[in-house]
């Protein structure tokens, strides 16, 4: 699809895409049957031919096993039929060994959530370097914070970038720890292991070591926490993207042009040959907003019936696919927007110089505080910023004429207070570096690459 450029970039999508959920269910086949070789169920010989067409493909009938996944109510079905006829009558009783559907779709869908995850952290990785990067690099260049759009008080363009930081760095660690936990499904028809000749617990436990996830005490056919924990870091990745993205839009604006976007080939408008668009970082925050709907469709799927979801289950297939898609691609997106990102740090001193009625109204409360008191001091200051802006006159002016304090005096040295900015960069920073040292998610990358965590 044309719109794939924007909302299938990096390599999430490519990973989650054509023929990944057959290449998951078949990874959960063939160590099921590995699995059961190791607990004893099933001849060693079968085990092999089972894992050898599972890792191959090529002899199954595979337009039949697409043809029939709808009829079947899932893909499982016609597949174990296709896996069987491949490996012939000897190995076929090693095929889906006292397993139901929702088994193996469930631990593929856990294969697939945790493939994503690692690809989606690589890319927060790297926007978090770039991240540290900048906030050491402009460590005490001087910003204007604004709360409510509005400019507010004097920040350091180090501290924009350590807050980042920061929230990428949460997100990745969140991200670890849902994708180390993630859990093996198998319990049979209805959860009672029954078809399992009395092994069903060593199986499970086994099949969980074969896929490097972890094991449960029973299954967890309708209790569908595993996914949302997924639908929930996945989510909050989204929304830490779209905020760094939505901050550089802004300052991207003409009126503010703080910082820029510099990539070659990217940016241009058809219409208007001036201008120079933040191209990724729209695309980041755009992908970034696709992603609450999925989640609340995967929360709102977690209500599901007895043993088996009636619809509700099936519900989560697509609409996890989705979501790791567009989370992967706006990561990607804000990967490349960070790398391109160029801070324009005469413009930001600039913007800060020219808002002197900011820090002049805080100078102000303060010197006004030992007479008559922090509420009363914030009070005056505030009235003497509307009366200003109602009359046009300069704030320091109508200071001076309505008060003993000589406004221009207060900002006059022209150095604006960032109170402990630096010292929190440096923490940040600190962190950071701890975060990289202990790896966090070499577990998951390991695993990601088809290795037992």
């Amino acid at each position: 699809m044309i719109l794939d450029a924007t909302f299938a970039r990096g390599p999430v999508s490519a990973g989650t895409a054509g023929d990944a959920w057959l290449v998951a269910l078949l990874e959960v086949e063939g160590a099921l049957a590995r699995a059961a070789a190791r607990v004893g169920l099933v001849a060693g010989t079968a085990a092999e031919e089972v894992s050898r067409v599972c890792a191959d493909p090529s002899a199954l009938d595979l337009p039949a096993v697409y043809a029939r996944a709808g009829d079947a109510g899932n893909p499982v079905p016609p597949l174990v039929r296709a896996l069987q006829d491949a490996v012939g009558p000897h190995a076929a009783r090693a095929v889906h060994v006292g397993a139901t559907s929702q088994d193996v779709v469930d631990t593929a869908a856990v294969l697939l959530a945790r493939r994503g995850l690692h690809l989606i952290d690589t890319d927060l990785a790297a926007a978090a370097d770039t991240c540290a990067r900048l906030a050491r690099a402009h460590r005490d260049d001087v910003l204007m914070g604004r709360t409510l759009l509005q400019q507010a008080l004097p920040v350091t363009a180090g501290l924009k970038a350590a807050t980042w930081l920061a929230g990428l760095d949460g997100a990745r660690a969140r991200v670890a720890a849902v994708a180390a936990a993630l859990p093996v499904q198998y319990g049979g028809a209805v959860g009672t292991l029954a078809a399992s000749s009395g092994s069903g617990v060593d199986l499970r436990r086994e099949l969980a070591a074969e896929l490097g996830l972890a094991t449960t005490e029973v299954p967890w056919f309708t209790v569908r926490l595993p996914i949302a924990d997924v639908a929930g870091v996945l989510g909050a990745a989204a929304g830490v993207v779209a905020t760094i993205a939505l901050d550089v839009v802004l300052l991207t604006q003409t009126e503010v042009a703080e910082v820029a976007e510099v990539a070659e080939g990217r940016g241009g408008s058809s219409a208007m040959p001036h201008k120079a668009n933040p191209v990724a970082a729209v695309s980041a925050r755009a992908c970034a907003r696709r992603a609450p709907g999925l989640v609340a469709t995967l929360f709102a799927a977690m209500e599901q019936e007895h043993e088996r979801g009636a619809g509700t289950w099936h519900a989560e297939w697509p609409t996890l696919t989705d979501l790791l898609g567009t989370v992967g691609s706006a990561a990607s997106w804000l990967a490349e927007c960070l790398s391109s990102l160029r801070l324009d740090t005469g413009r930001m001193a600039q913007t800060v110089a020219a808002a002197g009625d900011p820090q002049l109204a805080r100078a102000l409360a303060e010197a006004l505080t030992p007479a008559l008191g922090a509420g009363a001091a914030h009070d005056a200051a505030a009235a003497a910023v509307r009366e200003a802006a109602a009359s046009g006159r300069p704030l320091a002016d109508l200071v001076a004429e309505r008060t003993d304090v000589d406004g221009a005096a207060l900002v006059a040295d022209g150095t604006p207070d960032v109170g402990e900015a630096g010292a929190q960069v440096d923490a940040a920073l600190a962190a950071h570096t701890i975060a990289v040292q202990s790896d966090p998610t070499a577990a998951v990358h390991a695993a990601g690459e088809g290795g037992p965590a």
